[in-house]
């Protein structure tokens, strides 16, 4: 079950996702009542196609839904149709500031062309972009950034601001919107966390586009994924935000990593196995932190969402493996062995040595067992559907 069906019962785990128009990246839906899409970005030279589609098989098995590649110059839009042709997720051209990168990005398959439209030149450059976007079923995002401010709102607020942001984004809103185009989506990104919820927030009650969420340039692994944890996740709870993106100076693949973790913990999306693991104390039955280092790793494979709970003791233990679909406690009256638990109950005991290759295989297990039942009523839904 997923948290739609415990609003009945647990209304204090229900997020009213703001409403928002929703538009396509290519495949994929983003806004309305579609599934908050996460995405990276390449950070290879998109010159080198070989490079750049070998990056995104990487965030594909990861499981973006979306992937961002740069495209600075003429050689990089040649090589987009190659790597476009290649890639089996909607790839946004980051076009920065050059009207014609837009034009040969469009024409060479991107979904989605990332934008200022006030920075591209005159109205006739715009409306070129925007045609060719039109003619190639091309989306856009408008990418309004706290470090990259227009020179005249910095002069008009003294620095960088919500009021600011939100005034900049709504200015290549209009752009767009003059030229009868709708299909965009909009971030206002800053790397400070309150800067960017606080525009955010407005930005959401000023226009009804989807919004593509991100702390940008959050910063390393562990201090970017607080961040940006921190203020996605706020932002996320209160219902706003329809695509989102974790900036961080690591492999790109930890961003997608990172952001289904927040979507999880959100209970907004459902990827992979969810380990709920004690600390451990003096207290556990075997290495808990070992062991929970040990299945992460033998279980990142899978993607069928399920639960697991890894506790070192009875204390917890098995109220923890009451609400998951396998659970392991250490301790009790055996020493060297601990309790299995499946799908909330009692099931056998195990040997702390063998138990990572038994949960493992348990959970693999389970996992076909959710992927075969999840077929079955997808294949009696078309079959009713005739």
């Amino acid at each position: 079950m997923n948290t739609e069906d415990h609003r009945h019962v647990r209304p204090w785990r229900m997020i009213d996702r703001r409403k928002s128009r929703k538009i396509n990246v290519g495949k994929v839906e983003v806004g309305g009542d579609a599934p908050i899409s996460v995405q990276s970005m390449t950070n290879t030279v998109t010159s080198d196609a070989n490079a750049t589609i070998n990056q995104i098989r990487e965030l594909e098995e990861a499981g973006a839904d979306i992937v961002r590649v740069s495209c600075p110059d003429v050689e990089s839009t040649q090589a987009f149709k190659i790597i476009a042709k290649a890639a089996k997720v909607p790839l946004v051209a980051d076009i920065h500031f050059h009207y014609k990168r837009g034009i040969e990005a469009a024409q060479a398959g991107a979904a989605c062309l990332r934008i200022n439209p006030g920075n591209i030149g005159s109205k006739d450059r715009v409306r070129d972009v925007v045609q060719a976007a039109r003619d190639h079923g091309c989306s856009m995002r408008i990418g309004v950034n706290a470090g990259s401010l227009e020179p005249h709102l910095l002069e008009k607020y003294g620095e960088p601001c919500p009021e600011a942001m939100v005034e900049s984004a709504l200015f290549h809103a209009n752009i767009l919107r003059d030229l009868d185009f709708h299909e965009f989506k909009i971030s206002v990104k800053a790397s400070d966390v309150f800067l960017t919820v606080a525009a955010y927030q407005q930005l959401s009650e000023a226009i009804d586009c989807p919004l593509h969420l991100g702390v940008t340039e959050a910063g390393p692994l562990r201090t970017g994924t607080i961040k940006s944890s921190v203020g996605l996740g706020n932002l996320l709870w209160a219902g706003i935000g329809d695509t989102i993106r974790i900036s961080l100076a690591a492999d790109p693949v930890e961003e997608i990593k990172v952001g289904f973790d927040i979507l999880k913990s959100l209970g907004l999306r459902h990827r992979g196995v969810n380990i709920i693991a004690c600390p451990s104390c003096a207290r556990q039955g075997f290495n808990v932190i070992d062991t929970v280092t040990q299945l992460e790793a033998r279980l990142a494979h899978i993607s069928t969402p399920l639960s697991l709970s890894i506790i070192g003791c009875v204390v917890n233990g098995p109220g923890e493996a009451l609400m998951t679909d396998v659970g392991f406690t250490g301790g009790g009256s055996g020493k060297g062995v601990g309790m299995v638990y499946m799908a909330g109950k009692i099931d056998h005991k195990i040997d702390n040595d063998h138990m990572v290759d038994h949960i493992t295989d348990l959970v693999e297990k389970k996992a076909a067992e959710i992927e075969a039942k999840m077929a079955a009523e997808e294949a009696a839904a078309l079959v009713a559907a005739q």
